[in-house]
Order: structure tokens, then sequence, then C-alpha cells
């Protein structure tokens, strides 16, 4: 298996600039899933690596190898498509085996690659069928063991769930990362859908714009985003603005522009009156009828939504800010639209980063 590198790597399609100035490493068998909105340049990424397209600036490394200019073919690497790019007319049996084919593997070789693969993917059985014949979560494993057959340096993966209905999704992520894991191949993952990249990451670099914004463990991205954009990408997101301010009992806080001192603890060396952003997450804000806890904020619930496990409380605090909060109802004391509540949180569960350092603007 091969490192990644991403070196100072740009593409831009005339006036457009689809990436700007990317470096990135992503080690050795390591699982890296590419989350960005629509346009912020995935699969671009995927498409430079994969030698789809050539790079603007910038250089790109497997190994130690320079492929930058290679030919996709001498890249060694498996891709799998959004939309699988099976071969209608071939069986599944010929669909795993066209890339070793192409190689002038021997016929014998062949037959128990594709039989190891079938096992692999839990699809013994299927070897005459078509892809007209197979549901979407068996199209998806037959791509999957079609690029894993020649045993690829690295593994690509475009958005290869997002047609599949949730539960199934839910299914196949399970699968994935445990195979991942059993065969240690490099892989980059592309998604838009955030619970995908947490689950399933080893680590998760955010893109806005072409630009990477973050790179980080998926526990470290969602509860110490780097700025606004990243927090927001990653769940729910309670940004509360404000001003470094010295209480009277010399606790530091956050002033807001509505009046509250938000008791926060900044991770770097603030200066008084300078301006701060706060993430807090929904399932960081305590909501109870009575509250006695030192800063708590009255507010009233907007919205209640039961979601089963949990409950979604939108908040509307007496200074008019909007909040949401999330915890696990207690039966039949869910609170309820129009109900007084006092809202609290724990220092622990904020996390702050200046207010300049946000996501990039428009170009």
């Amino acid at each position: 298996m091969a490192a990644i590198g991403l070196i100072d790597l740009s593409k831009d399609f005339g006036a457009a600039l689809a990436l700007d100035r990317m470096t990135l490493r992503i080690r050795e068998g390591e699982l890296v899933t590419i989350l960005g909105p629509s346009g912020s340049g995935k699969t671009t990424v995927l498409s430079l690596i994969a030698g789809l397209i050539d790079p603007s600036n910038g250089s790109i490394f497997l190994g130690d190898r320079d492929v930058t200019r290679l030919p996709p073919a001498r890249r060694n690497i498996g891709f799998v498509f959004q939309n699988y790019a099976l071969f209608p007319h071939l069986s599944v049996f010929d669909n795993i085996a066209f890339p070793l084919s192409i190689r002038k593997r021997p016929s014998r070789d062949i037959q128990d690659r594709v039989r190891d693969m079938l096992a692999l993917v839990r699809l013994d059985g299927f070897e005459e069928r078509r892809p007209d014949q197979l549901s979407g979560g068996q199209q998806q494993r037959v791509a999957l063991a079609r690029a894993l057959a020649f045993e690829p340096d690295v593994l690509l993966l475009d958005e290869p769930m997002g047609a599949l209905d949730r539960g199934l999704r839910t299914e196949l992520q399970a699968e994935l990362r445990d195979l991942q894991r059993r065969l240690g191949v490099t892989t980059v993952l592309v998604t838009h859908d955030q619970e995908e990249a947490l689950s399933l990451s080893d680590r998760v670099a955010v893109l806005a714009l072409g630009q990477l914004q973050q790179i980080a463990t998926p526990e470290e991205i969602y509860r110490r985003p780097r700025n606004a954009f990243v927090a927001g990408l990653l769940g729910a997101a309670n940004i509360l603005e404000g001003r470094m301010e010295t209480g009277a009992d010399g606790r530091r806080g956050l002033r807001a522009p509505t009046g509250e001192l938000l008791r926060v603890d900044a991770p770097f060396e603030a200066q008084e009156g300078s301006r701060l952003q706060c993430l807090i997450r929904p399932e960081g804000l305590r909501v109870a009828l009575r509250d006695d806890s030192e800063g708590a904020l009255r507010a009233v619930v907007s919205d209640a939504v039961f979601l089963g496990q949990a409950a979604r409380y939108h908040l509307t605090t007496e200074a008019g800010r909007s909040l949401v909060a999330s915890s696990a109802p207690a039966g039949p004391s869910l609170l309820r639209r129009g109900d007084a509540v006092m809202v609290s949180w724990d220092e622990a569960d904020i996390w702050v980063f200046p207010e300049s350092d946000g996501a990039p603007g428009p170009r």
C-alpha cells in the first residue's frame, strides 16, 4: 500500500479555480474522507489522484513515486465511481475479472482471485448475474470487488453510497470500514454526508471553495473545529459571537451583543476586548424548567421535535438569541412549545476560535 502526498496542488478550469494550492498527506493504510458541499472541489481531488485530469500546478506522490504526469494505468489505483460504472452486458464474474484480464493475468489466477473477491464481499453464488439483476447494495459490492481485485496501492471512493437508502447505507458503511481495515489499503472517500465521514474515517479533510479548511480525527474536527464553516458542516452547531471580557468576579467570559456574559475558556491567549466565536453543540446544552447554574439563560421553547432516542429543542433566549438543544426525552416529561426553561452548559463543552478565522469568502 502507498501513502499519498498532494503538494501545493491546484486545478483551474478556465476562469474557474476548482482547487487552490492544496497540501495534504495521507498515511499508508489510512482512510481519509474528503468532506464538503457541492462545488467544494472534492471530486476534483479524486480525479487528480487517479490521473483522470492533470493539475494546473503542484505535485502528486504515491509513496515515493512522483505520479503527477503518469497516466491512470500506471498508478495502480482502484476507483469506485458514484454510479458504480459496471458493464451492463457482463456478468458479475466478468465485471470483477475485467481489470485482471486487461493486465494479462493467467486464466487460473483470474478465476481464483474473482472467487476470493466474491467471498470477501459476500456475493458467493452471484457469479452469473448481470448488474440489472442486482440490488443497489449488491452493485456497490461488485464495484468494490472489481476495484480491489488487482490489489491496488490506493482505493478511491466517489460517494459510492449516495444512491442507497439510509438503512442499507449504514449497513454498507460498516462493511466497508471492516473491509478496509482488514486489507489495510490506503483509501480516500469523497462524501457530502457528515455522518458517513465521522463514522468511517481515520481523519476527515474539510474543503470549501477548493481550499482545505482542516484535517483532523473525527472527534477533533467535530469538537474542535477550526472555524464556523467547519463547525456547521459537521452537524448542528450553536455559534455565539462576542468580545472577551473579565467579569466583576475576575472570571473571563464572552460578552454577547445581546448583553449576556457567557462563561467560556478560550484555549489560546485572547486579549481583553478581542472578538471571538464559540461553538456549543446541541448535546452540550442542558435544558430544564429550573436551573440554578451560574450563567444559565432564560429561554422559551419555540419548537420541540421527538426523534426517538432524543428530542431536539429550538429555543429563543430572553435576549432574542436562537439556540438548538438535543437531549434524551424522559418519558412524558418531553418539553412543549411555549415552555419557559433555563439553558446552561459546562465550560468543557464550549470551543472558542477567533471571529476572523472563518470560511473563505466567495471569489
